[in-house]
């Protein structure tokens, strides 16, 4: 593939935008932690959520919908369109929690809602486990992304590839700090977007393809456009649409789609004004997510299997990508370099901004939570501010490294995603009622945090797991277990939640002090504190503030209502593209009652999103 003047012209302005904003912002990053991370908790709604968009919008993102729409259909993609459900509830229950507390990072919780050792031993480890562990292996599948974007499109070695990625965006990120992230991630939307629309429209109109209405009609992609899966296949219902709807939505932890919220998430509603500011922002952010920007990388899967309809015709084409590296998702990258001249260029830097804004985030999470929850808490209680920077800007620097390096070792995007969802499975439910429960004390989640490592491994690597649930050998012979294939993520759920619940009740609640202290600065509600306002109030303490109704109910009213509509808008973009007016009419006309009926619920709480 060859770039022209103009490409290279596109490309290197947006990169020297990105690094401008990075300087121009670094003096002010760098003069405290508060500013360094949080950019000083004056973010408004729109800006934050743009930001979540971007952040979201990776290099590994197209390639991981390519993958599961060439294999699975659209409806395949319901195993991450189900998280739509979390994003939802943590607009309208816990946004407005996170805002309250006024922690520096989601860790900082530990140490207002328990107490002790355990409670310093959690967020401690858990800092390490998330912003360090878990953390490389999201970056590391962007960067596997971008390791097959540069052999594809630029001929670039792995090597290569994350060396100059990663020595850009490493040199930003460690400068501008949050603020900087913040600011480039609004430019680098608007890029992305550009790029990915414009993308789909050129290769949709290919005269291989024959544009939208010879697509869709098309032998080796009808069958691959159903919103759902065939109900006559049980078991691609069950672990493509049930499943996911569920369990694993409210059960597992996921890196931007955290039960309760959590990660890079909340640390952008913490950057917010003020609580509205932080529910409007989650909310735009749940609405671009899941109902408008899937559809751009979804058309071009689809004129991929026109194109290349297997592996082997992709390894034909690129006969230089390394075998390790072949898998369905490097269609999108083989799609892509079909593009003219100029927007070959924009779709090129519209990768890099979504390359640059996914791991800047990453790496601005991570390196927080090592500096706030470990480096200060374990390490060194009395750092400066000026050290405890430079903390963080060493911790960027290492977590892109390694992410780098554990990347050349990886083959595709599902292998990640699947590996993280299987080693959060069953941890959900603690990190949504430790707002609402008082019983749930440090020793729940420490409990819950091991079993999730374990159980995982156990039913993975060992030949229990064979025996239990079945296994596919290297021919592609399928072997039958106990269990159908799909019980292996519930029964991982199954035994974390016994593990956790039998925890709890062996150890001892958190102390009263503890309790009272943080109903009063959080004012959850709800019957779940019943135990503790009533104690406090015979104590002659009053901790309740809040007079108001508990808002939660019709919280999860909102939330319901508000999946409806986007959903509804998912599937009405959707018809439209199918040239299914009919359809998109009747979705189009449930998004709009929905989304009425959701505006009066929450006027009804006296709320607004943004003020």
């Amino acid at each position: 593939m060859i770039l022209t003047t103009l490409d290279y012209i596109i490309i290197a302005s947006f990169f020297l935008t990105t690094l401008i904003i990075g300087i121009v912002v670094s003096k002010r990053s760098g003069k405290n932690t508060s500013e360094y991370f949080l950019s000083g908790r004056n973010m408004p709604w729109w800006l934050l959520g743009f930001s979540m968009v971007a952040t979201t919008f990776s290099t590994d993102t197209p390639n991981l919908v390519t993958d599961i729409v060439r294999q699975d259909g659209v409806a395949g993609n319901w195993v991450w369109w189900a998280f739509l459900l979390t994003g939802l509830l943590t607009v309208f229950v816990y946004a407005k929690l996170w805002r309250k507390s006024n922690v520096t990072t989601d860790m900082e919780f530990y140490t207002l809602r328990y107490s002790g050792k355990p409670a310093s031993f959690l967020r401690g480890f858990r800092s390490i486990y998330l912003g360090v562990v878990f953390n490389i292996i999201a970056m590391a599948a962007v960067n596997l992304a971008a390791i097959k974007i540069g052999q594809i499109m630029l001929g670039l070695t792995p090597v290569q590839t994350v060396l100059i990625g990663g020595l850009v965006t490493t040199f930003f990120s460690s400068v501008g700090g949050f603020r900087g992230v913040i600011y480039t991630d609004f430019v680098l939307f608007f890029v992305a977007i550009i790029g990915a629309v414009g993308a789909a429209y050129y290769l949709v109109n290919l005269p291989e393809v024959g544009g939208l209405s010879n697509l869709v009609t098309h032998p080796n992609v009808s069958d691959k456009l159903s919103f759902f899966p065939d109900f006559s296949n049980t078991e691609a219902l069950i672990g493509v649409l049930i499943i996911p709807l569920a369990v694993q939505w409210w059960s597992s932890w996921y890196p931007g789609a955290e039960p309760g919220g959590g990660g890079y998430i909340a640390q952008r509603m913490l950057a917010a004004k003020n609580e509205n500011h932080a529910i409007g922002a989650t909310f735009f952010f749940n609405i671009m997510h899941y109902a408008l920007r899937p559809w751009p990388w979804i058309l071009v899967a689809l004129a991929s299997l026109v194109i290349y309809p297997d592996i082997a015709s992709i390894q034909e084409a690129f006969p230089n990508i390394e075998s390790s590296k072949l898998g369905h998702d490097l269609a999108y990258s083989a799609m892509l370099t079909m593009l003219p001249a100029g927007l070959l260029g924009l779709v090129l830097a519209s990768l890099g901004a979504a390359y640059m804004s996914t791991l800047s985030t990453h790496l601005n999470w991570g390196s927080s939570y090592v500096v706030n929850d470990f480096y200060k808490q374990q390490i060194k209680k009395d750092a400066s501010e000026k050290e405890l920077v430079n903390v963080g800007r060493i911790t960027t620097v290492v977590l892109m490294v390694t992410s780098a390096v554990f990347a050349l070792f990886l083959t595709n995007a599902k292998q990640l995603f699947d590996i993280i969802l299987m080693f959060g499975a069953g941890t959900g439910l603690v990190y949504i009622l430790r707002w609402f429960w008082w019983r749930i004390n440090a020793w729940s989640e420490i409990s819950v945090m091991f079993s999730a490592m374990l159980i995982p491994l156990v039913l993975t690597f060992t030949p229990l797991g064979d025996v239990l649930f079945g296994y596919v050998d290297d021919s592609g012979v399928v072997t039958s277990g106990v269990f159908p294939s799909w019980f292996r993520f519930i029964s991982m759920v199954i035994v974390t939640s016994i593990v956790w619940i039998v925890a709890t009740y062996l150890t001892k609640p958190e102390p009263k002090e503890t309790l009272r202290s943080f109903y009063e600065n959080i004012q959850p509600g709800g019957p779940g504190w019943k135990k503790v306002v009533d104690e406090a109030n015979a104590d002659g303490v009053e901790i309740i503030r809040d007079k108001g109704k508990w808002t939660v109910p019709s919280g999860i009213l909102a939330m319901l209502l508000g999946c409806v509509l986007v959903y509804s808008c998912l599937f009405t973009v959707g018809n439209l593209l199918y040239g299914d007016y009919t359809k998109a009419s009747i979705t189009g006309l449930i998004a709009t009652v929905s989304g009425f009926l959701l505006i009066r619920v929450w006027r009804s709480l006296g709320k607004k999103l943004v003020s």
